[in-house]
Formats: structure tokens, sequence, C-alpha cells
């Protein structure tokens, strides 16, 4: 009984794994049910949720990820929901300040005016948007569609580059 003792405890074999030697393809923030609050000089201006965030800080260019998903929503001066925006991936390269959305993007701007496409882009410093998918516009009285599209990043000054049609709705 005494030989059983000692074998059963005898030192386990420890596991060691290999350090990690591409920080670049390891993100530093992996979280996941963000809903965050954006401020410009003390005055709510964006709304972000998303079911997963990662931030891909050594990746050259650094951008974060939004692999699930994202909702941002921007704000009047009143914390009115001016405009919208939702895709079901997203990315932001953060030193150009450039997004890419991709499936199911749906924007909705200050008029009401409704954008759906299957990727967008958004270059804040430039404050453009654009897209070479096929686009659907819904006004309030007519719907608008075709392939690609460019706007300023507000989403009210835009033109559609290959148009395939008006629709006017039921008045």
């Amino acid at each position: 009984m005494v030989c059983v003792l000692f074998i059963d405890c005898r030192r386990e074999k420890r596991l060691h794994a290999d350090a990690v030697t591409d920080r670049a393809s390891f993100p530093v923030l992996d979280t996941d049910s963000v809903i965050t609050l954006i401020s410009d000089s003390g005055i709510t201006r964006y709304r972000i949720e998303t079911p997963k965030w990662q931030i891909y800080d050594k990746a050259e260019p650094s951008y974060w990820l939004f692999p699930d998903g994202i909702l941002l929503e921007e704000f009047s001066l009143s914390l009115t929901i001016e405009a919208s925006l939702r895709a079901d991936y997203a990315k932001y390269i953060d030193k150009e300040e450039r997004w890419e959305l991709k499936g199911n993007v749906d924007a909705l701007n200050e008029k009401g005016e409704r954008f759906q496409t299957e990727q967008l882009f958004w270059d804040q410093k430039k404050e453009r948007v654009w897209s070479d998918s096929a686009i659907t516009i819904t006004r309030e009285s007519s719907v608008i569609s075709g392939i690609g599209f460019e706007s300023n990043q507000n989403m009210t000054n835009y033109t559609i580059l290959r148009p395939t049609g008006w629709f006017p709705l039921k008045e």
C-alpha cells in the first residue's frame, strides 16, 4: 500500500506554451457585449454597440475589428439620434480614420433617407463615404437604386454612379 501512495504522489509534467512571437496577430483588447458613448468637448456625440470588439494595436496598420457587427448612432446637441449606421462586420483603421463596413449595411441620414448596401467605406479625414456595390436609397416618396455611390460623410449630398431605377412609392 505504501508503494501505491508513492506512485500516486509523483510529480506531473508541466506543460509550457511557446511565447507569442507574432504580436500583430493578437488583439490587445478582445471584449464582448460593448455599449459605449463617445463625446467631443464634453458633449455626447456617438454611441457604439457591438457584440465583439477587438483592437489590434501592433498590426501594421493598427485597426479595430468588429467581426460580429456594429451599430453606430450619432446624436444631435439635444441628444436625439441624428443618424445611424449598422453592419454585420466592421473594421476601423485608426491612424487613417477609415471604416470598412460589410454585410447588410444599413445607414439612416438626418433627412430620414435609408441607404442599404453590402459594402460601404467611410474616410473620416476626407469626410467622404462611398461604395462600389449595389445600393438602394429609400426616401420619403421614392426609392432609388444603382451600382456604386459617393457622398459627403453625412450622406446628405450624394451621387449614384450607375443608377438602375427610380420607383415612386404610394402617396
